[in-house]
């Protein structure tokens, strides 16, 4: 159970990162700074992502592949491929619909960079008790 619980801190952390890491006010200043990233090299952009990989970590560690877990893998890649075909419909095709443009000004709310440090810890502890 203790390490349990340690794998979970060690994702909340990792979680709590990338929530500092792309913390803005809106969707576009999100992708601005994920853009940045990418920019500088892809490497650079998946390295702010440290909760993919903690997780993946943990799949093979554990040996544990139950629907819990590959729903939190899949959700974990959904997130990063999503970002990664916002960021070349906005910076390389410069094509975006007047839906998109409404959506990208949006302000995020505050708390809501605490969704993913929640959701995703609490789906690895399920997952592997």
């Amino acid at each position: 159970m203790e390490t349990v619980l340690l794998l979970t801190f060690i994702l909340f952390g990792a979680e709590l990162f990338e929530a500092y890491i792309q913390r803005a006010p809106t969707l576009l200043g999100i992708l601005e700074r994920l853009n940045f990233y990418y920019q500088k090299s892809i490497f650079l952009f998946f390295a702010v992502h440290p909760g993919f990989y903690f997780v993946l970590f943990v799949v093979m560690a554990t040996d544990i592949l139950n629907v819990s877990m590959i729903f939190l893998v899949a959700m974990k890649v959904f997130d990063i491929f999503y970002k990664l075909e916002l960021l070349k419909k906005l910076f390389k095709e410069r094509v975006v619909s007047e839906e998109l443009a409404q959506l990208l000004m949006w302000r995020i709310p505050s708390w809501y960079f605490f969704l993913g440090p929640i959701l995703y810890p609490s789906l690895l502890f399920y997952a592997l008790t």
